[in-house]
Protein backbone atom coordinates (compact mmCIF):
# COMPACT_ATOMS: atom_id res chain seq x y z
CA UNK A 1 0.00 0.00 0.00
CA UNK A 2 2.83 2.67 0.24
CA UNK A 3 4.61 1.15 -2.29
CA UNK A 4 1.57 2.28 -4.51
CA UNK A 5 0.87 5.49 -2.72
CA UNK A 6 4.91 6.27 -4.10
CA UNK A 7 4.15 5.58 -7.64
CA UNK A 8 1.09 7.79 -7.47
CA UNK A 9 2.88 10.80 -6.25
CA UNK A 10 6.01 10.28 -8.51
CA UNK A 11 3.42 10.05 -11.36
CA UNK A 12 1.72 13.41 -10.46
CA UNK A 13 4.64 14.98 -10.16
CA UNK A 14 5.76 13.98 -13.69
CA UNK A 15 2.52 14.95 -14.71
CA UNK A 16 3.01 18.62 -12.93
CA UNK A 17 6.47 19.16 -14.63
CA UNK A 18 5.01 18.22 -17.95
CA UNK A 19 2.21 20.37 -17.77
CA UNK A 20 4.96 23.27 -16.51
CA UNK A 21 7.25 22.57 -19.93
CA UNK A 22 4.10 22.53 -22.04
CA UNK A 23 2.93 25.63 -20.55
CA UNK A 24 6.07 27.58 -20.72
CA UNK A 25 6.71 26.08 -24.34
CA UNK A 26 3.20 27.90 -25.41
CA UNK A 27 4.28 30.85 -23.29
CA UNK A 28 7.62 31.56 -25.49
CA UNK A 29 6.16 30.56 -28.23
CA UNK A 30 4.02 33.82 -28.45
CA UNK A 31 5.13 37.46 -28.20
CA UNK A 32 4.29 40.76 -28.68
CA UNK A 33 5.94 43.95 -30.49
CA UNK A 34 4.99 47.37 -29.38
CA UNK A 35 3.50 49.83 -32.04
CA UNK A 36 5.87 51.43 -34.63
CA UNK A 37 8.49 48.50 -33.90
CA UNK A 38 9.17 45.54 -36.09
CA UNK A 39 11.31 42.08 -34.62
CA UNK A 40 13.41 40.37 -36.94
CA UNK A 41 12.88 36.70 -36.49
CA UNK A 42 15.80 34.16 -36.63
CA UNK A 43 15.96 30.44 -37.29
CA UNK A 44 18.85 28.80 -36.02
CA UNK A 45 20.65 32.03 -36.78
CA UNK A 46 19.46 32.45 -40.42
CA UNK A 47 16.67 35.55 -41.01
CA UNK A 48 13.30 34.47 -41.24
CA UNK A 49 11.00 37.34 -41.39
CA UNK A 50 9.73 40.36 -39.99
CA UNK A 51 6.98 40.19 -37.06
CA UNK A 52 5.29 43.23 -37.40
CA UNK A 53 3.45 45.00 -34.29
CA UNK A 54 1.05 42.70 -32.16
CA UNK A 55 1.16 39.12 -31.08
CA UNK A 56 3.20 37.02 -32.90
CA UNK A 57 3.93 33.37 -33.03
CA UNK A 58 7.38 31.31 -33.07
CA UNK A 59 8.56 27.74 -32.61
CA UNK A 60 10.35 27.71 -29.08
CA UNK A 61 13.80 26.73 -28.85
CA UNK A 62 13.97 27.18 -32.91
CA UNK A 63 12.90 30.66 -33.66
CA UNK A 64 14.23 33.89 -31.61
CA UNK A 65 13.57 37.07 -32.54
CA UNK A 66 17.26 38.62 -33.12
CA UNK A 67 16.22 42.46 -32.50
CA UNK A 68 13.37 44.74 -32.52
CA UNK A 69 13.91 47.66 -34.74
CA UNK A 70 11.73 50.99 -34.13
CA UNK A 71 9.99 53.25 -37.31
CA UNK A 72 9.85 56.11 -35.18
CA UNK A 73 12.02 59.12 -36.83
CA UNK A 74 14.85 59.36 -34.34
CA UNK A 75 17.21 62.02 -34.04
CA UNK A 76 21.27 62.33 -34.11
CA UNK A 77 23.18 65.24 -33.06
CA UNK A 78 26.37 65.38 -34.44
CA UNK A 79 29.27 68.16 -33.32
CA UNK A 80 32.19 68.95 -36.17
CA UNK A 81 35.32 70.83 -35.68
CA UNK A 82 36.27 72.36 -39.02
CA UNK A 83 38.34 75.05 -40.50
CA UNK A 84 36.86 78.07 -43.08
CA UNK A 85 38.65 79.31 -45.77
CA UNK A 86 40.04 82.68 -44.05
CA UNK A 87 41.90 79.65 -41.55
CA UNK A 88 39.19 80.64 -38.57
CA UNK A 89 38.30 77.02 -36.80
CA UNK A 90 34.71 76.51 -35.50
CA UNK A 91 32.70 74.19 -34.20
CA UNK A 92 29.22 73.13 -35.92
CA UNK A 93 26.39 71.19 -34.79
CA UNK A 94 24.39 69.22 -37.07
CA UNK A 95 21.01 67.26 -36.70
CA UNK A 96 20.06 64.71 -38.59
CA UNK A 97 16.60 63.25 -38.73
CA UNK A 98 16.34 59.40 -39.96
CA UNK A 99 14.37 56.63 -39.84
CA UNK A 100 14.07 52.93 -41.22
CA UNK A 101 12.24 52.46 -44.35
CA UNK A 102 8.88 50.15 -43.65
CA UNK A 103 9.84 47.07 -46.17
CA UNK A 104 13.46 47.78 -45.78
CA UNK A 105 14.00 46.32 -42.10
CA UNK A 106 16.11 43.19 -43.01
CA UNK A 107 18.47 45.91 -45.15
CA UNK A 108 18.48 47.90 -41.81
CA UNK A 109 19.45 45.33 -39.60
CA UNK A 110 22.01 43.06 -41.33
CA UNK A 111 23.69 45.63 -43.70
CA UNK A 112 25.38 47.88 -41.59
CA UNK A 113 26.72 47.60 -37.97
CA UNK A 114 26.04 50.77 -36.56
CA UNK A 115 24.35 53.13 -38.16
CA UNK A 116 25.01 55.76 -36.30
CA UNK A 117 28.45 55.68 -36.96
CA UNK A 118 27.96 55.79 -40.45
CA UNK A 119 25.64 58.67 -40.47
CA UNK A 120 28.47 60.39 -38.31
CA UNK A 121 31.32 59.47 -40.74
CA UNK A 122 29.43 61.23 -43.55
CA UNK A 123 28.14 64.23 -42.21
CA UNK A 124 31.94 64.82 -41.12
CA UNK A 125 33.17 64.36 -44.61
CA UNK A 126 30.48 66.81 -45.75
CA UNK A 127 31.10 68.93 -43.83
CA UNK A 128 34.69 69.22 -43.73
CA UNK A 129 34.55 69.38 -47.55
CA UNK A 130 32.11 71.93 -47.73
CA UNK A 131 32.96 75.03 -44.90
CA UNK A 132 36.63 74.98 -46.28
CA UNK A 133 35.65 76.18 -49.73
CA UNK A 134 34.35 79.29 -47.55
CA UNK A 135 34.79 82.35 -45.47
CA UNK A 136 33.49 82.46 -42.24
CA UNK A 137 30.95 85.65 -42.83
CA UNK A 138 29.31 83.41 -45.83
CA UNK A 139 29.38 80.30 -43.21
CA UNK A 140 26.76 81.79 -41.44
CA UNK A 141 25.20 82.58 -44.89
CA UNK A 142 25.06 79.46 -46.24
CA UNK A 143 24.56 77.16 -43.57
CA UNK A 144 21.43 76.00 -45.43
CA UNK A 145 23.55 75.19 -48.01
CA UNK A 146 25.64 73.03 -46.13
CA UNK A 147 22.70 71.41 -44.65
CA UNK A 148 21.58 70.54 -48.00
CA UNK A 149 24.80 68.90 -49.12
CA UNK A 150 24.66 66.67 -46.26
CA UNK A 151 21.25 65.55 -46.73
CA UNK A 152 21.55 64.84 -50.17
CA UNK A 153 24.80 62.95 -49.41
CA UNK A 154 23.25 60.68 -46.48
CA UNK A 155 20.05 60.09 -48.70
CA UNK A 156 21.71 58.85 -51.88
CA UNK A 157 23.89 56.92 -49.38
CA UNK A 158 21.53 55.57 -46.51
CA UNK A 159 18.86 54.54 -48.70
CA UNK A 160 20.92 51.66 -49.95
CA UNK A 161 21.02 50.53 -46.50
CA UNK A 162 17.17 50.32 -45.49
CA UNK A 163 17.41 54.20 -43.78
CA UNK A 164 15.32 56.92 -44.74
CA UNK A 165 17.04 60.87 -44.02
CA UNK A 166 14.17 62.94 -43.80
CA UNK A 167 16.21 66.34 -42.38
CA UNK A 168 19.79 67.51 -41.90
CA UNK A 169 20.06 70.90 -40.00
CA UNK A 170 22.72 73.00 -39.17
CA UNK A 171 21.96 73.93 -35.66
CA UNK A 172 25.08 75.66 -34.43
CA UNK A 173 28.16 77.55 -36.09
CA UNK A 174 30.92 78.25 -33.09
CA UNK A 175 34.06 80.14 -34.05
CA UNK A 176 36.73 80.64 -31.50
CA UNK A 177 35.51 83.24 -28.55
CA UNK A 178 38.61 85.91 -30.03
CA UNK A 179 36.72 85.58 -33.19
CA UNK A 180 33.45 86.73 -32.01
CA UNK A 181 35.23 89.02 -30.04
CA UNK A 182 36.71 90.78 -33.03
CA UNK A 183 33.61 90.50 -35.29
CA UNK A 184 31.43 92.27 -32.51
CA UNK A 185 34.32 95.06 -32.51
CA UNK A 186 34.03 95.52 -36.08
CA UNK A 187 30.54 95.34 -35.92
CA UNK A 188 30.78 97.98 -33.64
CA UNK A 189 33.14 100.25 -35.35
CA UNK A 190 30.93 100.43 -38.23
CA UNK A 191 28.06 101.13 -36.76
CA UNK A 192 29.86 103.95 -35.05
CA UNK A 193 30.52 105.32 -38.02
CA UNK A 194 27.14 105.10 -39.35
CA UNK A 195 25.74 107.17 -36.69
CA UNK A 196 28.79 109.94 -37.03
CA UNK A 197 27.87 109.89 -40.43
CA UNK A 198 24.13 110.20 -39.76
CA UNK A 199 24.86 113.27 -37.28
CA UNK A 200 26.89 115.12 -39.68
CA UNK A 201 24.23 114.70 -42.10
CA UNK A 202 21.35 116.07 -39.48
CA UNK A 203 23.97 118.41 -38.17
CA UNK A 204 24.43 120.31 -41.93
CA UNK A 205 20.88 119.74 -42.91
CA UNK A 206 20.37 121.98 -39.52
CA UNK A 207 22.65 124.68 -40.21
CA UNK A 208 21.80 124.95 -44.15
CA UNK A 209 17.86 125.30 -42.56
CA UNK A 210 19.35 127.79 -39.76
CA UNK A 211 20.76 129.64 -42.47
CA UNK A 212 18.03 129.51 -44.86
CA UNK A 213 15.53 130.93 -42.25
CA UNK A 214 18.40 133.87 -41.89
CA UNK A 215 18.31 134.78 -44.95
CA UNK A 216 14.64 135.01 -45.59
CA UNK A 217 14.69 136.97 -42.18
CA UNK A 218 16.79 139.70 -43.56
CA UNK A 219 15.05 139.61 -46.91
CA UNK A 220 11.92 140.41 -44.85
CA UNK A 221 13.35 142.79 -42.19
CA UNK A 222 14.63 144.71 -45.39
CA UNK A 223 11.09 144.55 -47.18
CA UNK A 224 9.89 145.85 -43.98
CA UNK A 225 11.76 148.87 -43.14
CA UNK A 226 11.71 149.39 -47.06
CA UNK A 227 7.93 149.81 -46.65
CA UNK A 228 7.63 151.73 -43.25
CA UNK A 229 10.18 154.32 -44.82
CA UNK A 230 8.05 154.87 -48.16
CA UNK A 231 5.10 155.09 -45.61
CA UNK A 232 6.56 157.38 -43.47
CA UNK A 233 7.44 159.54 -46.82
CA UNK A 234 4.32 159.34 -47.80
CA UNK A 235 2.71 160.44 -44.76
CA UNK A 236 5.20 163.32 -44.70
CA UNK A 237 3.96 164.39 -47.85
CA UNK A 238 0.75 164.47 -47.45
CA UNK A 239 1.58 166.42 -44.32
CA UNK A 240 2.66 168.95 -45.66
CA UNK A 241 0.62 169.52 -48.83
CA UNK A 242 -2.28 169.74 -46.29
CA UNK A 243 -0.84 171.85 -43.98
CA UNK A 244 0.26 174.04 -47.01
CA UNK A 245 -3.22 174.48 -48.56
CA UNK A 246 -4.65 175.27 -44.99
CA UNK A 247 -2.06 177.83 -43.93
CA UNK A 248 -1.29 179.08 -47.25
CA UNK A 249 2.56 178.70 -46.08
CA UNK A 250 5.11 176.93 -48.98
CA UNK A 251 5.43 173.31 -49.11
CA UNK A 252 9.40 174.23 -47.72
CA UNK A 253 8.65 175.99 -44.97
CA UNK A 254 5.99 173.18 -43.35
CA UNK A 255 8.53 170.47 -44.42
CA UNK A 256 11.29 172.07 -42.21
CA UNK A 257 8.98 172.64 -38.80
CA UNK A 258 7.56 169.05 -39.31
CA UNK A 259 11.55 167.96 -39.71
CA UNK A 260 12.03 170.23 -36.78
CA UNK A 261 9.48 168.62 -34.19
CA UNK A 262 10.04 165.32 -35.65
CA UNK A 263 13.64 165.96 -34.18
CA UNK A 264 12.83 167.39 -30.82
CA UNK A 265 10.43 164.02 -30.33
CA UNK A 266 13.27 162.33 -31.16
CA UNK A 267 15.62 163.98 -28.49
CA UNK A 268 12.48 163.38 -26.18
CA UNK A 269 12.27 159.94 -26.39
CA UNK A 270 15.96 159.53 -26.35
CA UNK A 271 16.09 161.49 -23.25
CA UNK A 272 13.10 159.59 -21.29
CA UNK A 273 15.06 156.47 -22.24
CA UNK A 274 17.03 154.66 -19.29
CA UNK A 275 19.66 153.05 -21.96
CA UNK A 276 20.27 156.03 -24.11
CA UNK A 277 23.01 156.97 -24.86
CA UNK A 278 24.46 161.03 -24.93
CA UNK A 279 24.62 162.23 -28.62
CA UNK A 280 26.06 165.67 -28.92
CA UNK A 281 24.39 167.94 -31.75
CA UNK A 282 24.07 171.42 -32.62
CA UNK A 283 20.58 173.01 -31.45
CA UNK A 284 21.61 176.12 -33.40
CA UNK A 285 19.55 177.70 -35.73
CA UNK A 286 21.79 177.13 -38.30
CA UNK A 287 22.55 173.59 -37.24
CA UNK A 288 18.87 172.63 -37.33
CA UNK A 289 18.86 174.23 -40.83
CA UNK A 290 21.37 172.06 -42.06
CA UNK A 291 20.20 169.04 -40.42
CA UNK A 292 16.81 169.82 -42.09
CA UNK A 293 18.54 169.83 -45.73
CA UNK A 294 20.23 167.23 -45.02
CA UNK A 295 17.34 165.17 -44.07
CA UNK A 296 15.21 166.24 -47.02
CA UNK A 297 18.17 165.64 -49.40
CA UNK A 298 17.93 161.81 -47.88
CA UNK A 299 14.17 161.75 -48.12
CA UNK A 300 14.17 162.97 -52.01
CA UNK A 301 16.98 160.66 -52.88
CA UNK A 302 15.52 157.42 -51.31
CA UNK A 303 11.74 158.61 -52.86
CA UNK A 304 13.78 158.64 -56.11
CA UNK A 305 15.38 155.84 -56.18
CA UNK A 306 12.07 153.47 -55.04
CA UNK A 307 10.27 155.39 -57.87
CA UNK A 308 12.59 155.34 -60.39
CA UNK A 309 16.04 154.04 -60.52
CA UNK A 310 18.38 155.71 -62.35
CA UNK A 311 22.57 156.23 -62.55
CA UNK A 312 24.60 157.64 -60.59
CA UNK A 313 25.19 160.96 -62.67
CA UNK A 314 21.69 161.62 -63.15
CA UNK A 315 20.88 160.89 -59.21
CA UNK A 316 23.47 163.51 -58.32
CA UNK A 317 22.02 165.76 -60.52
CA UNK A 318 18.41 165.76 -59.29
CA UNK A 319 19.70 165.80 -55.78
CA UNK A 320 21.20 168.73 -56.33
CA UNK A 321 18.82 170.49 -58.22
CA UNK A 322 16.18 170.13 -55.34
CA UNK A 323 18.55 171.17 -52.77
CA UNK A 324 19.15 173.88 -54.44
CA UNK A 325 15.13 174.77 -55.12
CA UNK A 326 14.60 174.19 -51.19
CA UNK A 327 17.32 176.88 -50.47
Amino acid sequence: MSQASGTSLVTYIIYGVSLLGIISLLVSSFFTIEQKHVGIVQRFGKFLRIANAGLNFKVPFIDQVAEVLSLKIEELDVEVETKTKDNVFVDMNVSVQYSVIPGREKEAFYELTSPKEQIESYVFDVVRAEVPKTVLDEVFEKKDSIAEAIEKELKDTMEDYGYKIHKALVTNIDPDQKVKDAMNEINSAQRLKLAAIEQGEAKKILQVKEAEGEAESKKLQGKGIADQRREIAKGLEESVEDLSEKTGVDSKTVMELLLTVQYYDTLKEMAASSKSNVIFTSTSPAGLKDLTSQISEGIIAANVAIDKPINNSEENKIIQSDHLAMK
